[in-house]
């Protein structure tokens, strides 16, 4: 691979594909953060299948600074959001079964699909506003077991609308299917006027939400995430019992990162903060460096921490990427790695640090 090559050469790369917040020069509380771990409860094992309920209760707060009630009791922690997705998978269905999953969207799922032996479906999401077609969704959604959204998506930044979560409420009931609803960016937003919904207010189906540290601190070394569960009475308390013996079953949640969570959750104003700038600020680089070119077109979004930009004419864009590695030693993601169907695109990520994003797009829109 070209990439492995350069970098066993030694060759500096300029990186817009970083997304590991903790590599980007971003302000963390150092005393804070090491400080809340050194908590004497850390030595004693208490287990408990859905996680410490005081863990459990700042995730209920963290939602209710949002705006949403949610009962502690039907919150579950994970390790990771990965994980969470395998506890419900493991919940929803069985070998063979098909999932619906977004496109564009996360190249994970696959390989999340394949370790449960499950069918990945794909429904496609139309570059106008990144919206759901009914009659293509229609198609697909019959027989599958959940329906994946991913609020704000990963990596158009769009969010789920009235009209798009009116057709997956619709073909749930329809269906028996359940919602499995990521949320990992829901605190990045373009806007301060835009006012994302979460779904754990989603009442009308059963659905499950998750978030962890990973994006809401930046820390996705502190492996903390979590599930909500959410709808119907009587499907809520039916998937709790039986998720509660899944989470029972691996008790993979470390007991220091649950007692640090308080703490840590403290500090999430100032490195928000600072993420928040920093995605807005190189967005706005962006802009302004395409602006008026015939080359890219930036798409739409409304929150996360990429852009995605349109190649124009008939281009190749894996043969652009590697090009663009090769000549001028920057990487950036082919559309086809978030699985873009119509048309060439690349990805980049808006976490790098200022002088390193304007230096890699400099490179990428000089001719």
């Amino acid at each position: 691979m070209l990439l492995d090559s350069l970098k066993k050469d030694k060759e500096k790369i300029i990186d817009l594909t970083q997304s590991n917040p903790t590599e980007c020069g971003f302000y963390y509380p150092k005393e804070e953060i090491l400080g809340a771990l050194s908590n004497s409860g850390n030595l004693v094992y208490s287990p408990a299948s859905k996680g410490m309920l005081s863990a459990r209760e700042i995730v209920s707060e963290y939602y209710k600074d949002k705006g949403y009630e949610v009962d502690p009791d039907s919150i579950f922690l994970t390790s990771s959001t990965s994980e969470g997705y395998l506890f419900l998978f493991r919940l929803l269905a069985d070998p063979g079964d098909r999932v619906l999953f977004p496109g564009p969207s996360y190249p994970l799922f696959e390989v999340l699909t394949q370790l449960n032996d499950l069918e990945l479906v794909t429904y496609p999401l139309q570059y106008d506003n990144w919206s759901l077609d009914k009659a293509l969704f229609d198609e697909v959604s019959p027989d599958a077991k959940a329906i994946v959204v991913v609020n704000p998506n990963n990596p158009t930044g769009s969010f789920v609308d009235e009209a798009d979560l009116g057709i997956i409420n619709g073909s749930c009931l329809n269906t028996g299917a359940a919602i499995i609803c990521d949320e990992v960016f829901l605190d990045y937003v373009f806007d301060d006027k835009a006012k994302p919904k979460s779904l754990v207010g989603n009442k009308t189906s059963l659905t499950f939400v998750l978030g962890g540290l990973s994006k809401a601190l930046g820390m996705p070394q502190m492996k903390l995430a979590w599930i909500v569960v959410n709808g119907p009475d009587r499907l809520v308390e039916e998937a709790k019992k039986r998720l509660e013996i899944i989470a029972d079953t691996f008790l993979s949640v470390n007991t220091p990162s649950q007692n640090a969570l308080g703490k840590w959750m403290k500090c999430k104003p100032f490195i928000q903060k600072d993420i928040v700038m920093r995605v807005r600020d190189n967005k706005k680089v962006v802009q302004s460096m395409i602006s008026g070119s015939n080359k890219f077109k930036l798409l739409e979004a409304q929150g996360g921490w990429y852009s995605v930009l349109r190649l124009s004419g008939s281009v190749d864009e894996e043969e652009f990427c590697y090009e663009l590695l090769s000549k001028k030693k920057v990487f950036v993601h082919p559309g086809y790695f978030f699985d873009f169907s119509e048309g060439a695109h690349i990805v980049i990520s808006l976490l790098p640090q200022k002088e390193i994003f304007e230096k890699g797009m400099n490179a990428l829109c000089i001719e």
